[in-house]
């Protein structure tokens, strides 16, 4: 099953530190995860200024149980980063999961 997951950051002062803080270890669990197929796409969600303020990831995982052990690990949500997510299932068209086949 595919899900939307957006992640967005705090508003106060330190967030983009705790962002920058965690951001490696999050693009490194980002790659191990794309090449077993879990995550499919993800962007920076940017504000008007192009600031950083949150991501979105389209992600791919047997059940949301499964997703949600995912997130209890996630650098961004142990971190700090995240203060509200939102998660959507999805269905992602054939052509693109033809990609990970």
């Amino acid at each position: 099953m595919q899900y939307i997951v957006s992640g967005y950051d705090g508003l106060d002062e330190k967030a983009i530190e705790r962002r920058l803080a965690v951001r490696d270890e999050h693009l490194k669990s980002v790659e191990k995860r794309f090449k077993i197929g879990e995550h499919l796409y993800g962007a920076a969600i940017l504000d008007d200024t192009g600031k950083m303020i949150g991501s979105m990831m389209v992600v791919n995982y047997p059940s949301r149980e499964e997703l949600d052990k995912w997130l209890k690990n996630e650098p961004y949500v142990v971190g700090g980063v995240w203060k509200k997510i939102e998660i959507k299932p999805c269905k992602v068209a054939p052509i693109f999961m033809d990609l990970y086949n």
